[in-house]
């Protein structure tokens, strides 16, 4: 029985080829557990704690758990080697806020979104913070350079 294509003709050669990663998802990315800040660390602990886990961008969260923005590693030691950021200065004075409008819509990436989202998600972003659907745990932190490992590992 022959199967019939049910997308206009003009739909299908518009769109990319969604079945780049084989229908998998970012949990299949297997990305090491993150971690998040306080808002209130001070950033000579969150240096170590990103250099220790090999993570060069770190949420930050506040006193009820709420995503408030990120920490941009590479840049924030820079500013403490060149005597900009004092070893006890929080992680709040230097944090990129998440710019919540409705204009600019948060985008929720969790371990079910499709690798083909977050691929097109990652087109416009530095990395994606993976998070359960209500947004109450960063589960954890994916970059284009996690999409490309995982394509040279399972050779597509």
């Amino acid at each position: 029985m022959a199967a019939i294509s049910t997308l206009p003709p003009q739909a299908s050669s518009s769109s990319p080829p969604s079945d780049k990663y084989r229908g998998a998802v970012v949990e299949d990315l297997q990305l090491p557990p993150a971690f998040a800040l306080p808002s209130g660390e001070a950033i000579a602990r969150a240096i170590e704690m990103a250099y220790e886990r090999d993570f060069s961008h770190i949420p930050v969260l506040d006193q009820n758990r709420k995503l408030l923005g990120y920490i941009d590693v590479a840049s924030l030691k820079a500013r403490w080697e060149a005597g900009k950021a004092n070893p006890d200065d929080k992680v709040a004075q230097y944090m990129t806020k998440f710019k919540r409008t409705a204009a600019t819509p948060y985008t929720i990436i969790t371990p079910s979104t499709p690798l083909a989202e977050l691929e097109d998600f990652l087109k416009r972003n530095i990395f994606a913070i993976v998070t359960d659907w209500d947004r109450k745990f960063v589960l954890g932190v994916a970059t284009s350079q996690d999409l490309e490992n995982f394509v040279s590992r399972r050779g597509f």
